[in-house]
């Protein structure tokens, strides 16, 4: 993936409280074969303007700045900037600190990748997290209701 030719195209967010937050953007660029096959698949058509798009996340956030939290938050935060036109590390709707969860297996020893469902040493069923009602791997939306269960069973 190349952060400077790719584009966000869409967007989960679930809060603590289990709202939710679901867009698709609208874009009509190159996607690389990665995401033709992986993400693609599990888009809908109904797609808004990025304008659109900040301002329904701007309203789905609010204005207390809340850490975001994502598994290997790097592309989600490059991506997230762009879409913000953001060039302060201030420019988003949270905190300018985004979590990586990923990092917080590594700190507790737990291999990041053993996150993923087909890795041999998942550790998602370990805490008690029912894969199989989440219906797309790399579904935005999805991917935040994951990580937001993982994230209350591990607490």
């Amino acid at each position: 993936m190349d952060p400077y030719k790719g584009e966000i195209l869409s967007i989960g967010l679930v809060k603590l409280n289990g709202k939710e937050l679901y867009l698709e953007l609208e874009y009509d660029g190159p996607v690389s074969k990665w995401v033709k096959e992986n993400i693609v698949p599990t888009l809908m058509d109904k797609k808004i303007s990025r304008i659109s798009a900040i301002k329904e996340i701007e309203n789905f956030v609010g204005k207390k700045k809340p850490y975001a939290i994502s598994y290997v938050y790097s592309f989600d935060n490059v991506y997230l900037h762009k879409l913000f036109k953001s060039e302060k590390i201030e420019g988003l709707p949270f905190y300018w600190l985004p979590i990586d969860f990923a990092s917080i297996l590594f700190g507790m020893g737990i291999n990041p990748e053993a996150y993923l469902a087909d890795d041999k040493d998942n550790f998602l069923k370990t805490v008690g997290v029912d894969t199989t009602k989440f219906k797309h791997t790399h579904n935005a939306l999805d991917d935040a209701k994951l990580l937001r269960e993982v994230y209350l069973k591990m607490i």
